[in-house]
């Protein structure tokens, strides 16, 4: 899923390329992509893009005043077209296309979506706070705003774990689970703690561990095209979704807890005192 990091560059890609230039026309091919009806998405057609921003992990285009605002989910992405093929696309099928965007020099970028879960949401609208889950969301954690006081105040007497609060985007905007786990593990801190009983130095270590590891990832993907993001975000990442492998920081091998529709990896030795958290999935399966 992308997260902060590969929104924020595609906003930056999306500013080199397509701001300045007048929508010809968008071609929706899968209609359950589309959450709204008023504005049209016709009404893009013949208006300017004029700005591109970020809210969490939603992607927003001003095209004069109307604002088309993505969310990528699970599986989206975006891929940027430098021309499109003669023949228009078919919607069905396997076709992974949701959603195409032509600009007036030819170019402009598809929205696709693999599998068979469908999570991409498009939506046209005359504010971005119109989108339920842009209205919805906590404090960007790139923003001058998000200071140690303001973290300090979000742990403050939540009895839940500090892996699921940073997950949590009413609370905090723009982290996922890679980024999560990337975080606690710079952080030395169990995935499982409780945002209620961190002291006072372990706000400034997580807040301090927030914007090192949100910073570091956006500067690595700043002027990458759009189609190297994905792997700038895998290369870059030291213990998610690297289960098995050594610990950079330590060498001891990093572990993960399974749920039921994802995965958490820490590093026992510089998270959990060299304690193996409880994986219970994995433990039904071993009964």
């Amino acid at each position: 899923m992308p997260e902060l990091p590969e929104v924020e560059s595609l906003a930056g890609f999306l500013r080199e390329r397509a701001v300045g230039h007048a929508v010809a026309r968008v071609d929706v091919l899968a209609i359950s992509a589309l959450k709204t009806y008023d504005p049209p998405i016709t009404a893009l057609a013949g208006l300017t893009v004029t700005g591109v921003g970020r809210h969490g992990k939603f992607l927003d285009l001003d095209v004069d005043g109307l604002h088309l605002v993505v969310h990528l989910a699970r599986a989206g992405w975006l891929r940027w077209r430098e021309e499109f093929p003669a023949r228009p696309p078919r919607p069905g099928g396997k076709n992974p296309l949701a959603l195409r965007v032509h600009l007036d020099d030819g170019t402009g970028f598809d929205l696709t979506e693999a599998g068979t879960k469908k999570g991409l949401a498009v939506y046209v609208v005359r504010d971005p706070a119109e989108v339920p889950g842009v209205a919805s969301l906590g404090p960007d954690p790139l923003s001058p705003d998000f200071t140690e006081e303001t973290l300090a105040g979000i742990v403050n007497g939540r009895r839940t774990q500090i892996k699921g609060l940073l997950r949590d985007q009413k609370i905090v905007a723009g982290i996922g689970n890679a980024y999560s786990d990337e975080v606690l593990h710079a952080a030395r801190m169990s995935p499982f703690k409780i945002a209620a009983t961190l002291t006072d130095d372990d706000v400034h270590t997580l807040h301090r561990a927030i914007l090192d590891t949100l910073n570091d990832a956006v500067t690595r993907s700043a002027g990458l095209a759009a189609q190297d993001l994905k792997g700038e975000k895998k290369t870059g990442l030291r213990v998610h979704a690297r289960t098995g492998e050594k610990c950079p920081v330590c060498t001891d091998t990093i572990r993960e807890v399974s749920f039921a529709d994802s995965s958490l990896q820490y590093c026992p030795t510089c998270q959990t005192a060299g304690k193996p958290l409880a994986d219970r999935r994995m433990s039904r399966l071993l009964k």
